[in-house]
């Protein structure tokens, strides 16, 4: 059984048992937390039930894992000839969760 949810303006395909990481959510780790907006779920006899766009009565319920930050990307602008050159860095912040249930 899997199903397709939308968190942090991305779509992520989970599974009971999933860990993943999504865009910082404002909860504390050990926390649990709900996602109602369930686009596509399936069952594992095939059976598909796609939302129009979400699906009514399905959610799919998580435990917060933990708070961090991915690794560092560089980024750099240059410009040749003109004595321009910028270096930032970047680290961007996530939740880690884990996918207890899908309901519905």
């Amino acid at each position: 059984m899997y199903a397709v949810i939308e968190t942090g303006g991305k779509q992520y395909r989970v599974a009971e048992g999933d860990i993943l990481k999504i865009e910082k959510l404002d909860v504390e780790a050990g926390e649990k937390i709900t996602f109602d907006n369930v686009l596509v779920v399936s069952n594992g006899n095939g059976e598909i039930k796609i939302g129009d766009p979400y699906l009514s009565g399905t959610k799919v319920n998580a435990e917060v894992i933990e708070q961090g930050k991915n690794k560092k990307i560089v980024v750099f602008k240059y410009k040749r000839r003109k004595n321009y050159q910028r270096k930032q860095g970047h680290r961007q912040p996530y939740t880690k969760i884990k996918i207890e249930k899908i309901e519905g």
